[in-house]
């Protein structure tokens, strides 16, 4: 079987979708997951708030934010075709991890800090709480 230049194999397939056609069919697997996107980010929102006294509470609220603009922006997305929603809602949930990810080392190394004190500190005579009470109820 010969294929002559300038034509394609028959199991190639061509689509000549337009710049909106492909940010549509792009936005379709989290425009189908935006209820849970807004869900989350609503109950990230209410989580900080009893803690946004000790400014610690603002970090879920931003996260919530950030999730409901997303989603709102995917969705935007979806219905129009909008390249630049779709690049607003990318960049929404790139934040939102990036903003997990430092959380989460920092977890890690308060984490591994706290367990390397609780074995040096006894090591060198210094204790925290005494063992004896833990076996006196």
């Amino acid at each position: 079987m010969s294929i002559n230049p300038g034509t394609f194999p028959s199991n190639v397939i061509i689509n000549n979708n337009s710049e909106s056609d492909f940010v549509r069919e792009a936005a379709l697997p989290l425009y189908q997951s935006r209820g849970w996107m807004k869900f989350f980010g609503i109950m990230m929102i209410l989580g900080g708030i009893p803690s946004a006294l000790a400014l610690v509470g603002i970090i879920p609220i931003w996260q919530g934010v950030l999730l409901m603009q997303a989603a709102s922006s995917i969705e935007t997305a979806a219905n129009t075709g909008q390249k630049y929603a779709f690049n607003s809602a990318m960049s929404n949930i790139k934040t939102f991890f990036v903003v997990n990810g430092v959380l989460v080392l920092i977890g890690l190394i308060v984490g591994v800090l706290s367990a390397c004190l609780m074995v040096i500190l006894p090591l060198v005579g210094i204790s925290i709480f005494s063992f004896q009470d833990l076996f006196n109820f």
